[in-house]
Order: C-alpha cells, then structure tokens, then sequence
C-alpha cells in the first residue's frame, strides 16, 4: 500500500509529504520505504494567520473556522503537486494537522477538568479534493487512553531503527524537540520517547524578531555569537526541564511569551544581536544532552549508542557541533537520519503515513511507554471519499 504521510509541525514553517510503500508483514510490524518527499513553504499570508492562532489569547470562532479550512485546502494542494511529480497510485493519506493548542494536563474549564489538544486543518477537503481516504486527527484517542497525546512518532522509530546490539536515540529537532530512546534488543515496550524542550522554537523567534528572518540558516548567526552563560544557566532551571517522561511541551511553554522574555534577560547581559541567538542555540543543545543524561543513557547498559538527528535542526550546523561536544562524553556518536535512508525532513511525515496504515487496518499506533497511555489505541479518524 501506497501512503502519502502529511506534516507541518510547531514551527509553522511549512508542510512535508512523504509518500511511503508499506507492506504487512503477518502479525509483525510491517516494513517501509520512502519512495519519495516533497518540502513546500507556507505561503507568508498563511503562516501569520497559523502563528497567531497558536496558542492565542483571544481570537474569533470565524477566524479559527476559517483556518481549518484554508489549511485543509493548503494540505490537499501539497500532496497533488506531489503525487503529480511523482506519479503513483496513492491509496492513503495520513495528516497530522497543524497544532494550534497542546494541553496534556487536565485543567478546569466549564466546570469539568481534563486535558485537550487540537490540530487544525479540514481532512474532508483533502479526501474530497483527491478522492483518497484519510486519516486525521491522531493524538485523541492516545489521550482518551490516558496518554499525552504525543509523542507518536516513537511506533516509526522503533519500527526502522531498532538494533540488537546497538543503542539508539532518534532525536528530532522542529519547533519542539523530542527524543526516542531504544536500548540494543528493546522491545515497544521498553522504548522510551518525550520532550527534551525547545527545538527551534527559541532560535526562529530570535532570528524573526532581530533579523527578520523565519531561521538561522546553517546556524551561522549562532557560530558568530557569544554564549551568554547566566542566561543559559538561568534557562536550564526551567521547571519543565525537571519534569519526568511522559512529557510534552509546546508554544503553551516556549513561544512568543518565553522568547520575549528570553530575549529581554538577553539584553541585559549583551546587547549583541548574535549573542542572543548563539544562547539560544545552546539552550536546545544541553536541554537535549541533559535529558538524555538524566533520563534515557543508563537504560542503554553501556552499549554503543547512534545519536540520529532529524527535522530542520539536523541542518543547523553549529546546533549540531554543541550536540556532539556534549553527547560524545556520553557514549554517543551524533549523525543524522539521512545517514539511514531516511532524509531528515522527512521522517516525521513518514510517521504519519505509518499511523495511517496502522489505523486503516485497525491496529494501535501509540507506544504506551512514550505517551504514558494505559492501553494501546487506535489513532485517528478517517475521512472517506
């Protein structure tokens, strides 16, 4: 079966499409290849109206109805430019939606508690406009199961990259970075995955508000800056960052709010523009080394360990030279997941593609050990044609 898997993620900076041929493999996990991905920009006018949305103060209910929509027919026009530059009967489509709001702690509200999450963008457009099936609107059910609702993409990491001799750490850095840690010969439920904090979110918001930039391309400005170490230090003592796994985070702890405030304690110590983002370029580096010293190394018994990077901070240069200078003294050899096959941008949409196969034929997609769920669920909900 042919799946085209669809992604845009916390950085809101664009959508990848995967298409991926999945084939079952009896009662076992099935077996993947990326035939092919595709990486398309927001248009400007899309992307604002995303971001302001995102875990927004006030809005209007016509100003939410109105993205669901346009993101649906954003999704929808994405997966036919790239069916028609690769030609092939696609069967499938799995879309993870925007994220416009992530609370997986149960909070009060109308006078009920629980926790919530919601990933705009209309799939019924999609399936209508391409006549294919799809699933959408994954992380409910793992959180009616009393998971986080993130994060899935671990059943795609233990399904490529598991070893029996080797550790291995799947590190995915987008807006959010997160972590998929399998010890040589795990089984699921001995993988562990969640939130290691900021990814990109800090280092973009930086570059757009002093450089009017969306990123730091190759992680230049960060190499001609300073590290200011009392704000690093400072940002370190962040209480998600003691927080045990389960965890997730989002724009709800390191968005606009947290970058303004960053920025000003920033200011205090340099007023050099560099300086600012070379510090939150840090940030992501030892907030990723410190949770994986903390809470994934010693279930690897020692064992060698690939560090495999994915997302847009894969191609941050100086992001990863700070993540090898910390995880080399821990045992871990830091490449990326092109190395595999897999090309970094692409694999959290091949995720998606997986978790749609799965739902299709009905079977689980979390990993109970990552999104702290008490049962495997099925994901998702699917739009016919």
């Amino acid at each position: 079966m042919i799946v085209a898997g669809v992604m845009s993620g916390t950085s809101a900076d664009g959508i990848d499409v995967a298409l991926v041929r999945i084939s079952a493999r009896g009662d076992d996990y099935p077996k993947l290849r990326l035939l092919a991905h595709e990486a398309f920009p927001f248009p400007a006018p899309l992307r604002r109206a995303v971001l302001a949305a995102m875990n927004a103060p006030a809005t209007s209910t016509a100003e939410l109805a109105r993205l669901n929509w346009r993101l649906g027919l954003a999704y929808a026009e994405v997966v036919r430019v790239t069916m028609q530059r690769h030609p092939m009967k696609v069967e499938l489509i799995g879309c993870h939606g925007q994220t416009l709001y992530h609370q997986p702690a149960a909070e009060r509200y109308a006078g009920a508690k629980f926790a919530c999450t919601w990933q705009a963008g209309e799939a019924s457009i999609v399936a209508g406009e391409l006549g294919v099936p799809v699933v959408s609107n994954f992380r409910p059910a793992d959180m009616v199961a009393g998971g986080q609702g993130a994060p899935l993409v671990p059943l795609l990491d233990f399904v490529l990259f598991r070893h029996g001799r080797r550790g291995r750490v799947l590190q995915n850095v987008g807006g959010i970075a997160n972590l998929t840690a399998i010890p040589p010969g795990a089984g699921p439920e001995e993988t562990l995955a969640f939130d290691t904090g900021p990814g990109n979110m800090v280092i973009d918001g930086l570059m757009v508000e002093l450089y009017g930039k969306a990123f730091d391309a190759d992680g230049a400005v960060a190499a001609s800056g300073q590290i200011l170490e009392p704000v690093l230090r400072k940002a370190l003592r962040h209480p998600f960052f003691k927080k045990q796994p389960p965890r997730t985070a989002g724009r709800e702890q390191f968005g606009r709010e947290y970058v303004a405030g960053f920025l000003a304690e920033c200011r205090e110590v340099s007023k050099r523009r560099e300086d600012a983002v070379a510090t939150a370029t840090a940030l992501t580096a030892a907030s990723i080394a410190e949770a994986y010293s903390r809470f994934a190394a010693e279930g690897m018994h020692g064992a060698t360990v690939d560090y495999v990077v994915s997302g847009g901070g894969a191609r941050n240069v100086t992001l990863m030279r700070m993540l090898s200078e910390k995880l080399k003294p821990l045992g871990c050899a830091v490449t990326t997941s092109d190395k595999f096959g897999l090309p970094a941008e692409a694999k959290e949409a091949a995720a998606f593609a997986l978790l749609a196969w799965q739902t299709w034929h009905r079977r689980p997609g979390n990993l109970c050990s990552a999104t702290g769920a008490k049962r495997p669920a099925i994901l998702g909900q699917v739009s016919y044609v």
